[in-house]
């Protein structure tokens, strides 16, 4: 075996001792990703959230409007936890997050419903809960659509038209939707094909910055550095080695939890996917390093990775598209590394376009694998001199 073998799997294996000796690895490398896993996959096992809580304030009191209330409760999303006295009550209700939403039915609604006089019903609903509030937003609005559109049938049937005329009136072109990638309409597909990669992405930043700065903090940076014969960038891929199979095995785990177990769509087959697990690990991984080695204190740049991983999870647009992004933003968020993930899931996994259209994202993952050859001088500068600042 060659020396330069030899150095690598000496500290890979020094590597898996240090690893071994401390519980903090198993933890963040092993228990809190399995944990995520099973919790995010559970978390809407149903693919929506259900009998979300609802209040409604009916001051008509009338048949048409108690009629509204029983349909709108039977909704599978929707619960009417309490029906209130008056709109101030309702509202404190909302603004308490006692309910996400309400339905608000003014008096005199079946008199100018029947007098033609197009009464007004009103929603309201808390969009800083951004699921519940669209899920509640939709069944209430679907509510009032079909409230309104059973009042004028019955108007158009005592005119003397039919069934069929008055259908055709209020409806002269019917929807037929069909919605591609996700056809379910199922909210864990984009949930947990988004968060478990995040928390994975997470967990990498956080262990590849620690177990380099506790080398610079421990003073045993020289030692680690002399076996590899002074060569930094041997130091580094040697060194996270040992993590990088353990985080492959994670990203198996999750991968195979969401294709093969709850067969989550994956239209052009399981290694694009693979692939891209594999690079957002690498591409972690590289920019925790750029970090580590331009900021050498364990507390400034462990801040630094724990907060760009948070902040990959909204920035990535599975919550909220970036092309509604303000600009600045929308720049911003082509530095995380997660978002390249989300796009190749995007067109791999959802919409199974040819794997060309998504080269340059599994390209860009790359170049943040390499981005640690900016600034990984600095590091090796550390090594040798100790400068660890506290």
């Amino acid at each position: 075996m060659s020396g330069t073998k030899q150095g690598f799997w000496a500290i890979a294996g020094r590597e898996i001792v240090r690893m071994q000796s401390r519980p903090l690895y198993g933890l963040s490398m092993i228990f809190a990703p399995l944990f995520c896993f099973v919790f995010f996959t559970t978390l809407m096992r149903e693919g929506l959230p259900e009998s979300l809580p609802a209040g409604v304030v009916d001051e008509d009191n009338t048949s048409v409007s108690r009629s509204i209330l029983r349909n709108l409760d039977s909704y599978q999303q929707t619960e009417i936890i309490r029906q209130y006295s008056n709109f101030a009550e309702a509202r404190e209700a909302l603004q308490k997050n006692e309910i996400y939403g309400f339905f608000y039915i003014p008096k005199g609604t079946q008199e100018k419903a029947s007098s033609q006089e197009q009464p007004k019903i009103s929603i309201y609903t808390n969009s800083a809960y951004l699921i519940p509030s669209s899920l509640l937003y939709r069944d209430m609005k679907t509510m009032a659509t079909m409230a309104s559109a059973a009042v004028g049938r019955e108007v158009l049937l005592a005119k003397g038209a039919n069934m069929d005329q008055a259908m055709g009136f209020l409806q002269p072109i019917k929807m037929d939707m069909r919605p591609l990638g996700n056809p379910w309409l199922n909210y864990n597909v984009y949930l947990s094909n988004t968060m478990l990669p995040a928390v994975l992405a997470l967990m990498i930043l956080m262990v590849t910055c620690f177990s380099i700065h506790t080398e610079l903090k421990d003073g045993s940076a020289r030692e680690w550095l002399s076996l590899s014969g002074d060569n930094i960038l041997k130091a580094v891929s040697a060194k996270l080695f040992p993590q990088t199979m353990v985080f492959s095995l994670m990203a198996l785990i999750y991968l195979v939890l969401l294709y093969g177990w709850m067969g989550f769509p994956l239209h052009n087959g399981f290694w694009p996917m693979f692939a891209a697990a594999e690079l957002l690990i690498l591409a972690s991984q590289g920019f925790a390093v750029f970090i580590a080695s331009a900021i050498p204190s364990l507390r400034w740049s462990l801040s630094l990775c724990t907060l760009w991983g948070v902040l990959s999870i909204p920035i990535s647009g599975f919550s909220f598209p970036v092309m509604g992004m303000p600009a600045a933003l929308q720049a911003l968020s082509y530095l995380f590394p997660l978002r390249y993930y989300f796009l190749i899931y995007v067109d791999q996994a959802l919409n199974g376009v040819p794997l060309v259209y998504s080269a340059w994202f599994y390209v860009a993952m790359i170049a943040f694998t390499i981005l640690p050859l900016v600034d990984i001088s600095l590091l090796r500068k550390a090594a040798h001199e100790y400068t660890y600042l506290p």
